[in-house]
């Protein structure tokens, strides 16, 4: 059985945090955490980023200003980005392996599957949704 209870895959949640803060809560399927997280990040680069840091350019908007926006960067907006990439992708990693026994209460008297989270039959040894065994002592 696998040991997370949305079947998603927690590390490909955190490898998608860790691309830009929110995409591995899009993946989980957490909204307003994906929206909080692109709001915070998109919050703590327009007060970190000083406008001494975006070069003047004729073009607009180019990978090479993004690039020099980057490099002059100061050293404590880039650890408050750091600080926010490390946050968000913990905290995709924790949800999208979530907690076991949280979705195998017994609710009412329903037992639901410790993986899908759906309720069961309680005469079945296995999910009649996902197919997966039912452990004995939950």
């Amino acid at each position: 059985m696998n040991g997370h209870r949305s079947g998603k895959r927690p590390l490909l949640a955190a490898a998608l945090a860790l691309l830009y803060p929110g995409l591995g809560h899009l993946y989980l399927r957490e909204w307003l955490r994906a929206l909080t997280w692109f709001g915070l990040t998109f919050a703590t680069v327009a007060i970190a980023l000083p406008a001494s840091a975006i070069p003047e350019t004729s073009a607009g908007f180019s990978l090479d200003a993004v690039m020099q926006a980057s490099e002059a960067l100061p050293m404590e907006a880039e650890i408050a980005i750091f600080v926010l990439f490390v946050l968000n992708t913990i905290d995709a990693y924790r949800i999208a392996r979530g907690s076991r026994t949280k979705q195998s209460t017994v609710a009412d008297g329903k037992q639901r599957c410790p993986n899908c989270g759906r309720e069961t039959d309680a005469d079945l040894e296995f999910c009649q949704w996902c197919t997966e065994p039912l452990a004995a002592d939950e």
